[in-house]
């Protein structure tokens, strides 16, 4: 599917996610409704972006993240229409974290300033680290390429929106701003987030091009080629393959997952949001406050299990 679908795709559904957000604000039985419509929309989004990330650009962390988030967005839209109320917090946190990533996807000056940010602030780690790459003007004419002379070879590494860390920035950011609590609690929440994300995007960028350009890991060609299909021409590729498509990736993964726990000690309400994601994809209740031993107020509203036709409980909004 072309760029232009999916980026269409991905606006009509936040596009509804925002009117499921405006619909809570009369009804929230109709609220929910039109939320099931926006997560079965985001299902396909998912969908389409599957042959991209595994077929273009042979990232198997985000291809198989991707066929995941099908079924738990189907999973999210069929408990919503059932009446799991408490799933309105987690649309309001991704319709805010549509409205900060998308304009910056398709409005140039927004994503061409992260961009060249993101390189002249990568490029002091990269110096500091000993190593002087030359920053040179990419396409569209950005400064956001790095360019290393190793062994008479030429390696260009280019920094592009995915590389900002704006989608990771974008989750917290939008989940902080989702919940009912009071703003001292969610700034700091954000000041353990975002800056860190940001700093630690940084780290990942130089990482990546300081080890293609040195040609770290050309060690491991013939297992990289025959993970990635690399072919003979471009054994060059492989230091990048490992340390972006498999280390850095991989590392990313782990270090949302280490953010999230000062975050929600931070802000006990995300508590209930992490409880209502874990509920979609394993139809079990939890209650990570009480194992954390935080206390906060819920937007908790439990639906029936599949089969079964009775809304088993209600709490008042956060």
């Amino acid at each position: 599917m072309s760029q232009a679908l999916t980026d269409a795709l991905a606006w009509v559904s936040i596009a509804a996610f925002v009117v499921a957000v405006l619909a809570e604000l009369r009804d929230r039985r109709t609220a929910s409704l039109a939320a099931a419509g926006a997560w079965a929309l985001f299902a396909v989004f998912w969908l389409a972006l599957i042959p991209q990330f595994l077929l273009v650009e042979k990232s198997a962390i985000e291809g198989v993240l991707s066929a995941l988030a099908v079924p738990a967005s189907l999973s999210a839209a069929y408990l919503l229409y059932r009446g799991r109320e408490s799933l309105l917090v987690l649309t309001r946190g991704v319709a805010v974290m549509g409205l900060i990533y998308l304009p910056a996807t398709t409005i140039p000056w927004i994503y061409g300033s992260l961009i060249e940010t993101t390189t002249a602030q990568t490029n002091v780690l990269i110096e500091a680290a000993g190593y002087d790459p030359t920053v040179a003007t990419g396409e569209e004419g950005l400064r956001n390429t790095f360019v290393f002379n190793t062994d008479g070879n030429t390696y260009e590494t280019f920094i592009v929106l995915a590389c900002t860390g704006l989608g990771s920035m974008a989750i917290f950011a939008g989940l902080i701003a989702a919940v009912r609590a009071p703003l001292r609690r969610k700034l700091a929440a954000f000041a353990i987030s975002v800056p860190v994300i940001w700093v630690l995007n940084l780290v990942r960028n130089a990482f990546i091009a300081v080890a293609f350009g040195k040609q770290w890991f050309q060690v491991a060609v013939p297992q990289v080629s025959a993970l990635f299909g690399i072919q003979p021409d471009e054994v060059g590729l492989v230091s990048f393959y490992l340390a972006d498509k498999v280390i850095s990736q991989s590392a990313s993964v782990v270090a949302l997952v280490l953010i999230t726990y000062p975050v929600v000690r931070a802000l006990p309400e995300l508590a209930g949001v992490l409880d209502d994601a874990l509920y979609v994809v394993t139809y079990r209740e939890f209650h990570t406050a009480e194992a954390l031993g935080l206390e906060a107020d819920s937007d908790r509203t439990t639906a029936a299990p599949p089969g079964d036709s009775e809304t088993v409980g209600h709490s008042d909004d956060d």
